[in-house]
């Protein structure tokens, strides 16, 4: 009899994912509208375009981060795959409509005046918001998807692609709001933004080892194959109470992969015994390349 699991859609995430997922949103929404806009201030990615074009044109920050992320998605489905599709699409739309909505709320600076605060507050509360986002499989788009398409062809660090992005885009704001005081404070909210979102994240990029004991391995081992794209090792072991072997599966995997790794093992055996460990550095096909010191 085959396994009925094995055949539900993988392009759909839990529900408990997508109210998080908007959760984050809200949260990264807020602090970006209420602490930056008001200001003149801009940020990075798609919602730092989206910003300069409001400022320069008076186009809504929402319509032009739902129209630039949808042409972005587009250009990027057939490389980044179906179900980052569905997650972008997805967090694209709701986050369009929170900036259309909070950009009438907040149309003046919110409890400060001070640039300096107000970039470090709006900074803070947008990396927590996209760190919960991005932690239960979702993304903002944006920047993150020339990114993504950047290294599925180029082996170059994450970060660096990042910063020369954002430090461009922070810089075109220059052009319309003509003012070195408020780039400079547009700067600070990037590094602090940057900073806050890593914590919270533990790292874009982090990898753990998984080891999954489960005496439906093979399932487990062709889901995981199939669905994440990641390879396993298949260790011989053999238990010492039972005294018989059995195959333990070890996957190297990105923090992004984790959630579909764990939902797949719960749905194949909810009594698989799991361990979980951080790595420092993974290098190899799909993972970093070691590089000359």
């Amino acid at each position: 009899m085959s396994n009925t699991s094995s055949q539900k859609p993988t392009l759909i995430l839990p529900f408990k994912n997508y109210v998080f997922m908007i959760v984050g949103l809200v949260i990264f929404t807020f602090g970006y509208s209420a602490f930056m806009l008001p200001n003149k201030l801009t940020g990075g990615g798609v919602a730092g375009i989206a910003s300069v074009l409001y400022f320069g044109t008076g186009l809504s920050v929402g319509l032009s981060n739902f129209i630039l992320n949808g042409i972005l998605v587009l250009i990027s489905l057939k490389t980044l795959g179906k179900r980052f599709a569905v997650n972008t699409v997805f967090c694209t739309a709701i986050s369009s409509v929170l900036f259309y909505v909070f950009q009438d709320i907040f149309t003046a600076p919110l409890v400060v005046n001070d640039l300096f605060l107000n970039s470090i507050l709006g900074a803070a509360i947008s990396a927590i918001g996209v760190g919960i986002t991005i932690s239960y499989g979702g993304n903002t788009g944006g920047t993150d998807i020339i990114i993504l398409m950047i290294l599925k062809y180029k082996n170059i660090p994450y970060g660096r692609i990042s910063m020369y992005i954002n430090v461009a885009i922070i810089a075109s704001s220059y052009l319309v709001v003509h003012d070195i005081q408020t780039l400079i404070y547009c700067y600070v909210y990037m590094f602090a933004y940057s900073y806050v979102s890593d914590m919270v994240m533990d790292g874009y990029r982090k990898t753990y080892q998984i080891m999954i004991f489960s005496n439906k391995s093979e399932a487990i081992a062709a889901r995981i194959s199939g669905e994440v794209k990641r390879g396993i090792t298949i260790l011989k072991a053999a238990g010492w109470y039972s005294k018989q072997d059995k195959d333990v599966l070890l996957v190297l995997a990105h923090r992004t992969d984790k959630q579909d790794i764990m939902q797949i093992i719960k749905q194949e055996d909810p009594d698989a015994f799991i361990s979980i460990a951080n790595v420092q550095a993974v290098f190899g096909v799909n993972f970093d390349e070691l590089k000359k010191i």
